[in-house]
């Protein structure tokens, strides 16, 4: 049989079961609504920006005694940081009176946290010694405790500079606000990107939902369209037919392979259409990446549905090797932040490499050069289990 005859029959089994899915409502609803829930339900949970605060309840304990009868440098502090929230927004603050109030309120779930001045705050100041403030967080939910641990620092470090810059002047009258400034704080840090503008932790989840949602689909897709067909008895339609078997193992991955690239598309659009999400590289490169990374998950997902006898097994193995590569391949966390027992694991998986070029090319502005070790190791991956599933195949078909 000539490789043009394999084409055409490719192509028509794939036509077919395109028809399966397309007569299919529910199917086809679920085909474009799965990607618009995970979307729209990641991108709203996630924070769009770096560390901020959003009406965060904090309350605000004043236990300072004061020094010769003076309260001002805590009053000064509290009246400062009221002005800074009405400008900002960033929390809803309240008066409590003791820390032992505030510990009760945050364990309640009425405060997410609370600022308390120590009884020898305006003693230290004036007498030229530091003035502690203490940050109270609620240690239950660790993402919203250290994001007001690092707002409120960076606050109070800005306060605390301005502060020292007064009394810069007052000391030394000749001096004018920048050089006061050059004395209390001689650095100053600039930070740069590689690309211009200012990612968010969205544009860092966006390839790896579209590499993810692409690899769901073909290794999902694949029990269904081979496994289903062996059940119902139609592949034996196939087998008696003059189609080579070859021919039936690509038509079904091409049919795999579009419905994973129409919902990696509408991923994209959402991310760059609701989202705001930047595709600094080549479009052209970002989707040929994803059909890369269909070919490295196609071999994976042939080998498994040869080996289980029926489609529910198929399934519930595939799912069984998808959940954990979603949360080890750096989909929804960087893989530095993981231990490293777990690191060594993400690097044998393809999923790792996928998600990793493409937030490369759609946030860093990478071109091939720079993603050649990504693109060879899932070529590679690919190439060993597409060897290692075509024999697999051809004795499943016999059997």
């Amino acid at each position: 049989m000539t490789a043009q005859t394999i084409i055409k029959h490719s192509l028509r089994i794939a036509w077919k079961d395109l028809m399966e899915l397309f007569r299919n409502r529910m199917g086809l609803v679920l085909l474009i609504v799965m990607p618009l829930f995970m979307m729209v339900m990641v991108g709203f949970i996630y924070p769009s920006g770096g560390a901020s605060l959003n009406n965060m309840p904090i309350a605000m304990v004043n236990e300072d005694a004061g020094f010769n009868g003076s309260y001002l440098p805590s009053q000064t502090f509290f009246t400062t940081l009221q002005s800074i929230n009405d400008q900002t927004g960033m929390m809803t603050l309240t008066t409590a009176s003791s820390l032992e109030e505030v510990t009760d309120l945050v364990q309640r779930g009425e405060l997410s946290g609370g600022i308390v001045i120590p009884s020898n705050f305006s003693q230290s100041i004036l007498s030229g010694e530091q003035g502690t403030i203490i940050i109270v967080t609620d240690q239950s939910n660790p993402q919203i405790s250290a994001t007001i641990n690092a707002v409120l620092s960076g606050v109070f470090d800005g306060m605390s500079t301005a502060m020292a810059q007064q009394n810069v002047l007052l000391m030394n009258p000749t001096l004018n606000q920048t050089t006061a400034l050059a004395v209390v704080k001689p650095l100053t840090v600039q930070s740069q990107g590689v690309v211009p503008g200012n990612p968010s932790y969205f544009d860092f989840i966006a390839p790896g939902l579209m590499a993810m949602t692409v690899m769901m689909s073909v290794m999902t897709g694949l029990p269904v369209a081979i496994s289903h067909e062996k059940e119902l008895g139609t592949m034996d339609g196939m087998m008696v037919a003059p189609v080579n078997r070859l021919s039936i193992l690509l038509g079904k991955t091409l049919a795999q392979t579009l419905r994973g690239l129409i919902q990696g598309a509408i991923i994209l659009a959402l991310a760059i259409g609701i989202f705001g999400v930047a595709i600094q590289g080549n479009i052209l490169l970002v989707f040929a990446l994803l059909l890369l990374g269909v070919f490295s998950f196609v071999g994976l997902g042939i080998v498994i549905t040869s080996f289980t006898k029926d489609q529910e097994t198929a399934q519930m193995l595939m799912m069984t090797l998808m959940f954990p590569m979603m949360f080890l391949s750096g989909v929804f966390f960087p893989i530095q932040q993981m231990p490293g027992f777990m690191q060594a694991i993400s690097h044998f998986l393809p999923l790792t490499y996928a998600a990793d070029a493409l937030r490369k090319v759609m946030v860093l502005g990478a071109g091939v050069s720079q993603i050649s070790t990504e693109l060879l190791i899932l070529t590679g991956f690919g190439v060993v289990m597409i060897a290692i599933a075509l024999p697999v195949f051809r004795k499943m078909m016999t059997r």
